[in-house]
């Protein structure tokens, strides 16, 4: 296990000045973008009673930190730039209800110097930051669990915000009651995911959604279980649409996820390819609207200059 990187006086300065721009910002929360272990007990001191949010992508780093009381975000894209890195861990804390999605946060990270603390910045939140809240999933009186509920959400999300190779991809994915839904499908032809065994079609392993994101440039629908098992892709829904009214513009993917979710219990998510809009339907209403997260997030930059540095 690595050690934890010494906590220099510059850090405990960094700290100091995070908490005052924190009363006067009216912050909701400390950030710290983490690239190694600290000693968790000098910065819980530091930090007194502020909340604090750490984020790497070292687990164990994380499990040491919730001992000492901290809320931890896990990333998984390590060698990506800082400002990526940022973004993933605000959005996780928002999506995970550890941050407000209009809140303000301070946010301290290595900026220049790998492995040094040495940057700080006053972060205001977009309104929504694309992703919804577990509270917001809360809202849905439905039997599919909030896990697959949320896994999906985000998934779907992502393939709104990223699209794939640079172009825009539009999808559907039907979720829960899988048995009464595959009754309204059937193939276009070729399933991707058959023959594949249930461990190898877990939407909460993270190859399995990359692969996912592949597919979902193909046409039609992802069937998925309660337990968040891919039971079929590229589907052709056939549900009934009478007695469904959707907005203008909506095209026969939305009409499709409407009706499906309709004439069924599951919950039908689709992302438009036009704007990677992600909508959830139930009973044949949209329930939620996700606009992707696109733009740069509002922040500033915060200069200080160490302690030794001339005046």
């Amino acid at each position: 296990m690595a050690s934890p990187i010494k906590f220099s006086e510059q850090l405990q300065a960094f700290c100091e000045i995070a908490a005052r721009l924190a009363k006067l910002e009216d912050a909701e929360a400390l950030l710290f973008l983490l690239e190694g272990p600290l000693d968790w007990a000098k910065l819980r001191e530091a930090t007194e009673k502020l909340h604090v949010v750490l984020a790497t992508d070292k687990a164990n780093y994380l499990a040491e930190a919730e001992e000492f009381g901290f809320d931890t975000v896990e990333l998984n894209i390590p060698d990506s730039p800082v400002y990526e890195r940022l973004t993933q861990a605000l959005l996780e804390s928002v999506a995970d209800d550890l941050l407000a999605p209009g809140a303000c946060v301070i946010a301290l990270y290595s900026g220049f110097e790998a492995g040094t603390i040495d940057s700080v910045s006053v972060i205001r939140l977009d309104e929504h930051l694309g992703r919804l809240t577990v509270h917001d999933l809360r809202q849905l009186e439905t039997l599919v669990p909030l896990d697959t509920l949320k896994t999906t959400v985000d998934l779907a999300v992502d393939i709104g915000r990223e699209g794939r190779e640079g172009k825009p991809v539009g999808t559907l994915f039907v979720v829960g009651d899988h048995r009464k839904v595959l009754k309204h499908c059937h193939p276009l032809g070729f399933d991707p995911v058959r023959g594949y065994s249930v461990e190898e079609r877990r939407l909460e392993d993270s190859k399995v959604r990359e692969s996912v994101k592949e597919i979902a440039q193909l046409d039609g629908a992802f069937v998925v279980s309660s337990e968040g098992i891919i039971i079929g892709a590229c589907q052709y829904i056939s549900a009934p649409a009478a007695e469904i009214t959707l907005s203008k513009g909506l095209g026969a993917r939305h009409w499709a996820a409407a009706a499906i979710s309709r004439a069924t219990g599951a919950v039908a998510i689709t992302v438009s390819e036009s704007n990677g809009t992600v909508r959830l339907f139930q009973n044949g209403e949209v329930m939620l609207r996700i606009e992707p997260f696109r733009r740069a997030m509002k922040w500033k930059d915060f200069e200080y200059d160490p302690p030794g540095s001339s005046d």
